[in-house]
């Protein structure tokens, strides 16, 4: 892998994400050591860069292996499913062996993991629907305690509740979720679900995530403020199966959540790399094809549309992710070319044209740098983790937002000045 110089990583970051790095290399005695020879190595984006692994860690399977290779070289953040109605078909019978079992594995690679949904309309147990109301409503704080207090530790965040806007009018099928906003209200299904996950797991981040990004979704925003329920980022879908949405569209949907002040996820990234679905098909979900294929020409729109899009989300500041929904087209949400691997397993354009952004011009490869004439190695990079070694002693240090002075001390970790 070419690694990108420091000039031309300057040049391809958005604004505002290089981050200064300063290490102050000194002796025992707390002298400066000048011309110190330092090895410092990225090994990990602050900037969450996620991706679905639903189906990864199938051992004896080479095609699995292969694409868990893929996922491993351009990904660090996993969100894996929690959909009630597939995790726990009938009572008390649940799929958290095998999700735990993918969340370790993926742990142990240095992922993250994120849960989605805890609570949602769509998926919601069929068996639900035998219950009243109050058994409905202490089903579901039954399933987010048992959720999110077994994977405390392992699962880092959660989409608490998934698409609020929709939940009290959602006619595609009956519910007991949406039966149960009816009868109490939005606010009280959405408080259910935040505050039973934040009594559950208090050290895990909770997400409201919604594909409607109209003003409709800002006032459910709104409403959760005035009623004092505490969600730690908002969540922003963007399946682009009709065609990109430009970089203006995409930036002014970004400035407008902004304004709460809070972190913004954008979750759910899809774009199609052969036919779009028509413009107007309203609900996605309606468009069934018998076949979808992936096309040369659209590949290299997804490759183009793809980096636009990622320059787009992290030239804003208050984005903190960016999760892409699917790498391959086997598993690809409505059957759509959406994968960034084609059905065959081998990568498309989009795929090598994130890698090079992410992996090479965003990112600081392993590199020896001599302090200067007091001591000290100035560098540049992407907010994150880092490896650095002096005197053949490894060293594993966090790089926040805003950047990092630290002394390296021969057999002492840095210490942040």
């Amino acid at each position: 892998m070419a690694a990108a110089s420091s000039a031309a990583r300057r040049a391809s970051a958005p604004a505002g994400r290089l981050e200064p790095l300063e290490l102050h290399v000194v002796d025992a005695a707390g002298a400066p050591r000048p011309g110190a020879l330092v090895t410092v190595e990225q090994t990990r984006h602050a900037f969450g860069f996620g991706c679905t692994a639903f189906t990864l860690a199938q051992s004896g399977d080479p095609e699995a292996a292969e694409l868990e290779r893929l996922w491993l070289g351009l990904f660090d953040t996993a969100t894996l499913p929690f959909y009630w109605r597939w995790y726990e078909q009938t009572p008390g019978t649940t799929d958290a062996d095998r999700l735990r079992a993918l969340a370790l594995h993926l742990r142990d690679r240095g992922v993250r993991i994120k849960g989605h949904p805890l609570l949602w309309h769509t998926l919601a147990p069929t068996w639900l629907l035998e219950k009243d109301d109050q058994g409905v409503e202490e089903a579901i704080r039954a399933r987010i305690t048992r959720e999110a207090s077994e994977f405390a530790g392992l699962v880092d965040q959660w989409d608490a509740l998934n698409e609020t806007v929709i939940l009290p009018v959602f006619a595609a099928e009956e519910n007991a979720v949406t039966r149960l906003a009816q009868a109490r209200g939005r606010m009280h299904v959405i408080r259910l679900a935040v505050e039973t996950a934040r009594a559950a797991d208090p050290t895990a981040r909770l997400v409201l995530n919604d594909f409607d990004l109209t003003p409709a979704y800002e006032q459910v925003l709104e409403e959760c403020l005035e009623a004092g329920v505490r969600i730690d980022a908002i969540g922003l879908q963007t399946h682009m199966h009709q065609g990109y949405r430009g970089e203006e569209q995409i930036a002014e949907v970004l400035e407008r959540f902004s304004r709460f002040g809070l972190p913004l996820q954008m979750t759910e990234t899809t774009l199609v790399s052969g036919d779009l679905m028509p413009s107007h098909i309203d609900d996605l979900n309606d468009y069934v094809v018998a076949s979808w294929p992936s096309t040369p020409d659209g590949e290299e729109r997804q490759a183009d549309e793809l980096v636009r899009h990622y320059r787009t989300v992290l030239a804003h500041p208050a984005v903190e992710s960016l999760t892409y929904w699917g790498l391959d087209d086997a598993s690809a949400w409505l059957g759509a070319p959406a994968g960034l691997v084609r059905r065959d397993g081998t990568p498309k354009p989009s795929y090598h044209a994130l890698q090079e952004l992410v992996r090479e011009q965003w990112w600081v490869p392993r590199d020896e740098h001599r302090a200067d004439e007091h001591g000290v190695v100035r560098l540049e990079g992407f907010a994150g983790d880092y490896r650095v070694q002096l005197d053949g002693q490894s060293q594993e240090i966090t790089v926040p937002r805003g950047g990092l002075v630290s002394r390296l001390v021969p057999s002492s970790a840095p210490r942040r000045d």
